[in-house]
Protein backbone atom coordinates (compact mmCIF):
# COMPACT_ATOMS: atom_id res chain seq x y z
CA UNK A 1 0.00 0.00 0.00
CA UNK A 2 1.73 3.15 -1.14
CA UNK A 3 1.08 6.48 0.49
CA UNK A 4 2.25 10.04 0.56
CA UNK A 5 2.89 12.16 3.60
CA UNK A 6 -0.22 13.39 5.37
CA UNK A 7 -1.17 16.99 4.78
CA UNK A 8 -1.39 19.24 7.82
CA UNK A 9 -3.74 21.63 6.02
CA UNK A 10 -7.47 21.14 6.37
CA UNK A 11 -8.43 23.89 3.91
CA UNK A 12 -11.31 22.76 1.71
CA UNK A 13 -11.13 19.18 3.03
CA UNK A 14 -14.56 17.53 2.91
CA UNK A 15 -16.02 14.73 5.03
CA UNK A 16 -17.78 12.70 2.36
CA UNK A 17 -18.98 9.13 2.78
CA UNK A 18 -17.56 6.44 0.51
CA UNK A 19 -20.24 4.78 -1.61
CA UNK A 20 -20.65 2.07 -4.21
CA UNK A 21 -20.86 4.85 -6.80
CA UNK A 22 -17.16 5.51 -6.16
CA UNK A 23 -16.38 1.81 -6.58
CA UNK A 24 -18.52 1.54 -9.71
CA UNK A 25 -16.62 4.44 -11.25
CA UNK A 26 -13.35 2.65 -10.47
CA UNK A 27 -14.60 -0.33 -12.49
CA UNK A 28 -15.70 2.04 -15.29
CA UNK A 29 -12.24 3.60 -15.40
CA UNK A 30 -10.33 0.31 -15.28
CA UNK A 31 -12.44 -1.40 -17.95
CA UNK A 32 -12.32 1.69 -20.16
CA UNK A 33 -8.53 1.73 -19.91
CA UNK A 34 -8.12 -1.98 -20.60
CA UNK A 35 -10.51 -1.91 -23.57
CA UNK A 36 -9.23 1.45 -24.91
CA UNK A 37 -12.55 3.30 -24.87
CA UNK A 38 -13.28 6.71 -23.40
CA UNK A 39 -13.92 6.70 -19.67
CA UNK A 40 -17.40 7.84 -18.60
CA UNK A 41 -17.74 10.87 -16.35
CA UNK A 42 -18.16 10.35 -12.59
CA UNK A 43 -21.73 10.54 -11.31
CA UNK A 44 -20.93 11.26 -7.66
CA UNK A 45 -20.37 14.61 -5.95
CA UNK A 46 -16.91 16.15 -6.13
CA UNK A 47 -14.99 16.86 -2.96
CA UNK A 48 -11.50 17.24 -1.53
CA UNK A 49 -10.30 14.32 0.58
CA UNK A 50 -7.52 11.74 1.07
CA UNK A 51 -8.37 8.30 -0.28
CA UNK A 52 -7.22 4.75 -1.00
CA UNK A 53 -8.43 2.38 -3.71
CA UNK A 54 -8.05 -1.37 -3.10
CA UNK A 55 -8.54 -4.19 -5.60
CA UNK A 56 -9.01 -7.78 -4.41
CA UNK A 57 -9.29 -10.90 -6.54
CA UNK A 58 -11.43 -13.94 -5.73
CA UNK A 59 -10.48 -17.45 -6.81
CA UNK A 60 -11.76 -20.97 -6.26
CA UNK A 61 -15.39 -19.88 -6.59
CA UNK A 62 -14.98 -17.05 -4.12
CA UNK A 63 -13.42 -19.14 -1.35
CA UNK A 64 -10.06 -17.35 -1.46
CA UNK A 65 -9.39 -13.65 -1.82
CA UNK A 66 -6.04 -12.07 -2.50
CA UNK A 67 -4.91 -8.48 -2.60
CA UNK A 68 -4.38 -7.32 -6.17
CA UNK A 69 -3.42 -3.71 -5.57
CA UNK A 70 -3.81 -0.93 -3.02
CA UNK A 71 -2.53 2.60 -3.48
CA UNK A 72 -3.78 5.95 -2.24
CA UNK A 73 -2.81 9.29 -0.86
CA UNK A 74 -2.87 10.93 2.54
CA UNK A 75 -2.89 14.30 0.81
CA UNK A 76 -6.40 15.66 0.12
CA UNK A 77 -7.22 15.45 -3.60
CA UNK A 78 -10.17 16.40 -5.78
CA UNK A 79 -12.25 13.24 -5.88
CA UNK A 80 -13.33 13.39 -9.54
CA UNK A 81 -9.71 13.23 -10.67
CA UNK A 82 -8.21 11.33 -7.75
CA UNK A 83 -10.62 8.39 -7.86
CA UNK A 84 -9.82 7.95 -11.54
CA UNK A 85 -6.07 8.28 -10.97
CA UNK A 86 -5.90 5.83 -8.08
CA UNK A 87 -8.30 3.32 -9.62
CA UNK A 88 -5.71 2.85 -12.37
CA UNK A 89 -2.60 3.31 -10.25
CA UNK A 90 -3.65 0.69 -7.71
CA UNK A 91 -4.66 -1.80 -10.42
CA UNK A 92 -1.72 -1.30 -12.77
CA UNK A 93 1.20 0.20 -10.87
CA UNK A 94 1.38 -1.40 -7.44
CA UNK A 95 4.98 -2.63 -7.53
CA UNK A 96 4.12 -5.71 -5.44
CA UNK A 97 1.96 -7.17 -8.22
CA UNK A 98 1.80 -7.53 -11.99
CA UNK A 99 -0.70 -5.18 -13.69
CA UNK A 100 -4.33 -6.30 -13.67
CA UNK A 101 -5.41 -7.80 -17.00
CA UNK A 102 -8.84 -7.63 -18.62
CA UNK A 103 -9.41 -11.37 -18.16
CA UNK A 104 -9.16 -10.89 -14.37
CA UNK A 105 -11.75 -8.13 -14.05
CA UNK A 106 -14.70 -10.49 -13.54
CA UNK A 107 -12.95 -11.85 -10.42
CA UNK A 108 -12.26 -8.44 -8.87
CA UNK A 109 -13.86 -6.46 -6.13
CA UNK A 110 -13.10 -2.82 -5.45
CA UNK A 111 -12.95 -1.01 -2.11
CA UNK A 112 -12.90 2.75 -1.67
CA UNK A 113 -11.70 4.36 1.55
CA UNK A 114 -12.18 8.09 2.12
CA UNK A 115 -9.97 9.20 5.00
CA UNK A 116 -10.78 11.77 7.69
CA UNK A 117 -10.25 12.82 11.30
CA UNK A 118 -6.45 12.87 11.35
CA UNK A 119 -5.09 13.49 14.85
CA UNK A 120 -1.87 12.94 16.74
CA UNK A 121 -1.98 9.98 19.11
CA UNK A 122 -0.65 10.38 22.64
CA UNK A 123 1.34 7.14 22.35
CA UNK A 124 1.70 4.06 20.16
CA UNK A 125 -1.19 2.49 22.07
CA UNK A 126 -3.56 5.47 21.79
CA UNK A 127 -5.93 4.11 19.12
CA UNK A 128 -8.73 1.57 18.73
CA UNK A 129 -8.66 -1.58 16.60
CA UNK A 130 -11.27 -1.39 13.84
CA UNK A 131 -11.76 2.35 14.29
CA UNK A 132 -8.41 3.95 13.52
CA UNK A 133 -5.92 3.75 10.72
CA UNK A 134 -2.34 4.57 11.66
CA UNK A 135 0.62 6.47 10.28
CA UNK A 136 3.91 5.92 12.08
CA UNK A 137 7.12 7.89 11.70
CA UNK A 138 10.41 7.06 13.40
CA UNK A 139 14.18 7.17 13.06
CA UNK A 140 15.77 3.82 12.22
CA UNK A 141 18.03 3.05 15.23
CA UNK A 142 20.55 1.24 13.00
CA UNK A 143 20.69 3.34 9.84
CA UNK A 144 19.61 6.67 11.36
CA UNK A 145 17.19 7.28 8.47
CA UNK A 146 13.58 8.36 8.71
CA UNK A 147 10.96 5.66 8.16
CA UNK A 148 7.19 5.86 7.80
CA UNK A 149 4.25 3.61 6.92
CA UNK A 150 0.47 3.42 7.21
CA UNK A 151 -2.27 0.84 7.71
CA UNK A 152 -5.94 1.48 6.94
CA UNK A 153 -8.43 1.07 9.83
CA UNK A 154 -9.56 -2.41 8.85
CA UNK A 155 -6.09 -4.01 8.70
CA UNK A 156 -5.58 -4.86 12.38
CA UNK A 157 -9.01 -6.44 12.74
CA UNK A 158 -8.77 -8.36 9.47
CA UNK A 159 -5.43 -9.83 10.56
CA UNK A 160 -6.57 -10.58 14.12
CA UNK A 161 -3.71 -8.53 15.58
CA UNK A 162 -3.36 -6.97 19.00
CA UNK A 163 -2.26 -3.34 19.12
CA UNK A 164 1.37 -4.32 19.64
CA UNK A 165 1.29 -6.90 16.84
CA UNK A 166 -0.16 -4.29 14.50
CA UNK A 167 2.44 -1.67 15.42
CA UNK A 168 5.28 -4.17 15.02
CA UNK A 169 3.94 -5.19 11.59
CA UNK A 170 3.74 -1.52 10.63
CA UNK A 171 7.35 -1.00 11.72
CA UNK A 172 8.38 -3.91 9.48
CA UNK A 173 6.33 -2.44 6.64
CA UNK A 174 8.27 0.80 7.07
CA UNK A 175 11.44 -1.19 6.32
CA UNK A 176 12.93 -1.87 9.76
CA UNK A 177 13.72 -5.57 10.08
CA UNK A 178 14.99 -5.75 13.64
CA UNK A 179 12.90 -6.62 16.67
CA UNK A 180 11.29 -3.39 17.90
CA UNK A 181 12.57 -2.47 21.33
CA UNK A 182 10.50 -0.69 23.95
CA UNK A 183 12.65 2.36 23.30
CA UNK A 184 11.74 2.27 19.60
CA UNK A 185 8.04 1.83 20.37
CA UNK A 186 8.11 4.79 22.73
CA UNK A 187 9.87 6.93 20.12
CA UNK A 188 7.18 6.45 17.45
CA UNK A 189 5.27 9.47 16.22
CA UNK A 190 1.78 8.07 15.61
CA UNK A 191 -1.04 9.76 13.71
CA UNK A 192 -4.40 8.06 13.86
CA UNK A 193 -7.25 8.58 11.41
CA UNK A 194 -10.65 7.19 10.47
CA UNK A 195 -12.24 6.28 7.17
CA UNK A 196 -15.51 5.73 5.39
CA UNK A 197 -15.37 2.54 3.31
CA UNK A 198 -17.48 1.04 0.54
CA UNK A 199 -16.93 -2.12 -1.52
CA UNK A 200 -18.37 -3.56 -4.72
CA UNK A 201 -17.82 -6.87 -6.52
CA UNK A 202 -17.71 -7.08 -10.30
CA UNK A 203 -20.93 -9.11 -10.28
CA UNK A 204 -22.75 -6.38 -8.38
CA UNK A 205 -21.14 -3.71 -10.56
CA UNK A 206 -22.32 -5.45 -13.71
CA UNK A 207 -25.82 -6.05 -12.32
CA UNK A 208 -26.09 -2.40 -11.35
CA UNK A 209 -24.78 -1.31 -14.75
CA UNK A 210 -27.44 -3.16 -16.70
CA UNK A 211 -30.27 -0.73 -16.11
CA UNK A 212 -28.01 2.28 -16.62
CA UNK A 213 -26.36 0.98 -19.75
CA UNK A 214 -28.97 -1.00 -21.64
CA UNK A 215 -30.53 1.99 -23.44
CA UNK A 216 -27.13 3.22 -24.59
CA UNK A 217 -26.22 -0.26 -25.74
CA UNK A 218 -29.37 -0.51 -27.83
CA UNK A 219 -28.69 2.92 -29.37
CA UNK A 220 -25.16 1.86 -30.22
CA UNK A 221 -26.27 -1.35 -31.87
CA UNK A 222 -28.79 0.66 -33.91
CA UNK A 223 -26.01 2.93 -35.13
CA UNK A 224 -26.98 6.05 -33.22
CA UNK A 225 -24.20 8.63 -33.24
CA UNK A 226 -25.33 10.01 -29.90
CA UNK A 227 -24.24 6.96 -27.90
CA UNK A 228 -22.14 7.93 -24.92
CA UNK A 229 -18.84 6.48 -23.82
CA UNK A 230 -20.77 4.73 -21.07
CA UNK A 231 -22.79 3.04 -23.81
CA UNK A 232 -19.67 1.87 -25.61
CA UNK A 233 -18.43 0.50 -22.33
CA UNK A 234 -21.81 -1.18 -21.89
CA UNK A 235 -21.44 -2.98 -25.22
CA UNK A 236 -18.26 -4.58 -23.94
CA UNK A 237 -19.93 -5.61 -20.69
CA UNK A 238 -22.99 -7.10 -22.36
CA UNK A 239 -21.10 -8.91 -25.15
Amino acid sequence: MRRSKASTSTEEVTQMQASQDHCSFCFDVLISHLTKVDSPAPDFADGYQPLFVTWNKSSNWGQNTQLRGCIGTLEPRRLHTAVKDYALTSALRDSRFSPVQLKEVSQLSCSMSLLRCFEEAASWQDWEIGQHGLIIEFTDPVLSCKRTATFLPEVAGDQGWSKQQCIEALIRKAGYQGKPSQELLDSLHVTRYQSSKAALSFADYQAGSCSRLQEDVEQLLQGSSSSSSRGRLGKLLFA
